[in-house]
């Protein structure tokens, strides 16, 4: 089940941000996320409060989240895209995470597909992400989803220095 997320649920949310930062800092998964920088705690709240912050759940527990709005981060006028898509057209996944301990059982691929019945519920036939060029396993999904690799756009993203941003679209 997919819901809008609530500030009961930012705890959790940042449960899931801290177990994908351990596994990062252990070496068993490679986001280019850093702990304290981003995401963090503050991340999901602000999320919440804009009302863009989604959930996924099974068996009454959250196992993924994501923001889904129509913000286009500023490093996207940098990028190469093959769509030239009009900006009320257009819907951003933003921070996907997947718990851990949940992971190969297809909560990745059904919150993408959550987000496209969204975007065109929202008129937006245009769909546009980011993931870090180190990301292999969401680069990987993202592929598979049928999403294009627009640009690598290096940045400084979300306060993380030295980030080549790939940027990714798709036309639904």
């Amino acid at each position: 089940m997919f819901r809008k997320a609530t500030i009961e649920d930012v705890d959790r949310i940042t449960e899931i941000y801290d177990e994908i930062h351990t596994e990062n800092e252990a070496g068993r998964m490679t986001t280019g996320w850093i702990r304290g920088v981003y995401p963090s705690r503050e991340t999901a709240e602000q999320s919440v409060r804009r009302g863009d912050m989604f959930v996924e759940e099974e068996d009454g527990r959250i196992v993924a989240a994501a923001k889904i709005n129509q913000e286009q981060v500023p490093e996207y006028a940098e990028a190469d895209w093959q769509q030239d898509a009009p900006e009320e057209q257009v819907m951003v996944l933003h921070t996907l995470v997947v718990s851990p301990g949940e992971r190969g059982k297809g909560y990745g691929t059904a919150f993408v597909a959550y987000y496209e019945t969204y975007a065109l519920e929202h008129g937006c036939r245009y769909l546009r992400m980011d993931t870090n060029e180190r990301n292999s396993g969401a680069r990987a999904l993202y592929k598979k989803l049928g999403y294009r690799e627009a640009s690598v756009v290096p940045c400084v993203f979300n306060g993380i220095p030295d980030v080549q941003l790939v940027c990714l679209e798709k036309k639904l």
